[in-house]
């Protein structure tokens, strides 16, 4: 019999899947412009695109399932520290991180199952810009979405250290293919530059109090494209960073969340 933690586990592991999938299919449709959508509204062009694919709704629902897991796994971290980071003020900042984690990956789990039962949603950008009025809207509110920003500029600093120095394979399992190293650091590296121009995004709209500079994921990489090698490098770093987090939902050492 499967007790609570294992199901638990495999939850999670499905989780690292579908996340392995929207980052793969997402750098496969920036890079190919895939069905004339050039990933502008990031995962959901790819909840679109699977949607047009065969027992698409099957994957989608997997897919929101996963993503769900994924969630829950990450707000365990500032709940119960399931992954030890400790209650100094580095550990609290792992911790936070994986707290905006988890809430990110609730909306993109909510959004995969609406597009599983067949409905379509705004686009990512519109609903960026609407978030970022309601924020502007307030008193304080270019300091708080300033705010924001630096938080996207930590995480981007702490997407390139792992990138750097390669510490994500502390919590890989040692049988995992030789190849998973290289993959991690192509992923996190694409994900510190996506970071950054999402970060600046957001600070500059602060300054200039527009919703209409704000950046998601898709406009992020989207805003690079004259850039050309770098676009295309991102692009690839993060169809890398899905194979990546597809290895992991076989090889990531997952704790046991009854021991914490």
């Amino acid at each position: 019999m499967v007790d609570k933690s294992e199901k638990f586990r495999w939850l999670v592991r499905l989780g690292f899947a579908a996340r392995g999938v929207v980052y793969t299919l997402l750098g496969y449709i920036f890079l190919t412009s895939s069905g004339g959508d050039n990933g502008e509204d990031g995962a959901k062009s790819v909840f679109s695109w699977i949607q047009d694919v065969p027992g698409g709704s099957i994957i989608l629902y997997l897919c929101a399932l996963g993503l769900f897991g994924y969630a829950l796994y990450r707000l365990a971290s500032p709940a119960i520290d399931i992954e030890n980071y400790g209650s100094d003020a580095k550990g609290w900042g792992h911790r936070f991180g994986h707290a905006c984690s988890g809430v990110a990956h609730l909306a993109l789990a909510y959004s995969a199952y609406k597009f599983a039962s067949g409905g379509k949603q705004s686009s990512d950008s519109d609903t960026a810009q609407q978030a970022v009025g309601g924020i502007l809207s307030m008193d304080f509110g270019g300091v708080i979405l300033g705010i924001v920003g630096l938080g996207f500029f930590i995480a981007a600093f702490a997407q390139g250290k792992k990138a750097w120095t390669g510490s994500f394979m502390n919590r890989i399992s040692s049988s995992a293919p030789a190849p998973t190293k290289a993959l991690g650091h192509a992923g996190y590296g694409a994900r510190t530059v996506v970071f950054a121009v999402i970060g600046w995004s957001l600070v500059n709209a602060a300054w200039i109090s527009s919703t209409s500079e704000v950046k998601t994921l898709g406009g992020a990489v989207n805003s690079l494209r004259d850039d050309g090698i770098l676009f295309t490098l991102v692009a690839i770093g993060l169809l890398l960073f899905g194979i990546f987090s597809l290895v992991l939902a076989r090889y990531r050492i997952v704790p046991d969340v009854g021991h914490n």
